[in-house]
């Protein structure tokens, strides 16, 4: 069942993962922004990068902890006040995690990094603070791996016989457009990322999470840009993508291919129905469970919606490619 509603507080209603807070008594900063890490596992030196956060003055850290036992917390707390960590009772979604962080933060930023990135030194918050407090819903950062190369973290969409497929980009100038955060990565805006709703939790699938997040902040009218200000480094493997994604890919469809933007609304034409039923192979009740839910979803938020799909794509096909000079041809 999708979860994202008109509200944050209605999304996490009753439905908050089971966890424990330990420090964040302290404040390192009153910059307006906060350190939001997420945990890959793997053996980093937590101390240090504690430590660099703490030097590029973030206001609080928040340390998303799986559930595995962890041994360094009581001298980590001790000597890193600011940090709070969240302890979790179970494995949740890299989008649940980040969810639940904007809940319990009160920054009006949060900068959301794994614990197997590096910030590039030299660049404070104060300053990613004043550059990005009230520009979009989301800055993505340009991420380089350990050979200081480039990845491709920029996102286009675009419709190729009739499915939604995505094109990566590398990043080469200020401002670029993408349609969603790489690996979750960027600086939020804590506001518009809870009127959003935040990522859905019911389409655990990383790759579909990401795009449903990205293309719900562009039917909604939302904004996710690139920035060559803030750069990190990657010194792990690349982000896995696992699970099954079928049941991702249809709440995905249904909520952001689906609707159909007429005037000043959207809604869900009863047409698509027969394609829903074909598609999951379902009987005609269940399949009809599914695609009327989703079509009530739509219809509770239809105001919000300030384009459809294929607006969606079309965007993109004014935005220069990586490469081009804004204003010139290819």
């Amino acid at each position: 069942m999708s979860t994202i509603p008109t509200t944050f507080s209605s999304l996490w209603k009753g439905t908050l993962p089971p966890y424990t807070a330990v420090g964040g008594t302290g404040r390192a900063a009153s910059t307006g922004l906060s350190a939001v890490l997420l945990n890959r596992g793997g053996r980093y030196p937590r101390r240090t990068l504690f430590q660099k956060l703490e030097t590029a003055g973030f206001d609080y850290i928040l340390s998303l902890e799986g559930p595995q036992e962890r041994y360094d917390l009581e001298d980590l707390s001790g000597r890193f006040p600011f940090v709070r960590f969240i302890l979790l009772k179970e494995t949740i979604s890299a989008g649940e995690a980040v969810n639940l962080a904007a809940a319990e933060l009160s920054s009006p930023l949060f900068f959301v990094l794994w614990n197997d990135h590096r910030l590039f030194d030299g660049l404070g918050a104060a300053r990613i603070a004043e550059l990005f407090t009230g520009k979009r819903l989301c800055t993505a950062p340009v991420v380089q791996n350990s050979r200081f190369e480039t990845l491709p973290t920029l996102t286009s969409p675009v419709f190729y016989r009739g499915s939604i497929k995505t094109i990566p980009e590398i990043p080469d100038r200020e401002n670029q457009v993408t349609l969603f955060p790489y690996d979750w990565l960027g600086v939020y805006d804590r506001e518009r990322f809870i009127r959003l709703g935040g990522f859905d939790r019911a389409i655990p699938h990383p790759h579909w999470q990401l795009m449903d997040f990205g293309f719900r902040s562009c039917l909604w009218g939302e904004e996710i840009r690139s920035t060559q200000v803030i750069r990190l480094i990657h010194d792990g493997p690349p982000p896995p993508v696992e699970g099954p994604s079928e049941d991702s890919y249809r709440l995905f469809y249904l909520k952001n291919l689906a609707p159909v933007f007429r005037l000043d609304h959207a809604h869900i034409p009863l047409r698509r129905f027969p394609g829903h039923l074909a598609r999951t192979g379902w009987d005609l009740l269940t399949a009809g469970v599914e695609f009327f839910r989703e079509r009530r979803w739509v219809q509770e938020n239809r105001s919000r919606f300030r384009r459809d799909a294929r607006e969606v794509t079309d965007l993109w096909e004014h935005e220069p490619r990586s490469g081009e000079v804004p204003g010139e041809g290819p």
